[in-house]
């Protein structure tokens, strides 16, 4: 699987960029919002991994902007931000999972494999 990840926190980006290419996927990085949301009207990817809270377009913004592409995308928001609002909200608009920081990296590899094709 080709997946994104948008994540400003460089420790987790790396972490997250090392298990999945362990586990035999393809990766690209991005580090903002905005470069997340450039690189998928550039790319066609087969999951998005992205945090809510960060510089230049949240996550809900990503997660927006590739409906509006009227990309077929799951996507799996990450969020240190575990309020149930936050949670609901993200859900309300789309998103196919979530998933509180922190975590651990096997579980998130669990809820990857579900939208693995079969």
């Amino acid at each position: 699987m080709l997946i994104l990840i948008a994540e400003d926190d460089e420790l987790i980006l790396k972490t997250i960029e090392h298990k999945l290419q362990k586990e035999g996927h393809e990766v690209i990085l991005t580090r903002n919002g905005r470069e997340a949301i450039e690189t998928l009207k550039e790319r066609d990817v087969d999951l998005t991994l992205t945090d809510i809270m960060m510089p230049f377009a949240s996550g809900i913004e990503i997660l927006s902007a590739i409906q509006a592409m009227g990309k077929k995308v799951p996507v799996i928001m990450l969020s240190s931000m575990g309020q149930e609002e936050v949670v609901l909200n993200a859900f309300d608009l789309g998103a196919s999972d979530f998933i509180v920081k922190p975590f651990s990296p096997n579980e998130l590899m669990l809820r990857i494999r579900r939208f693995m094709p079969k």
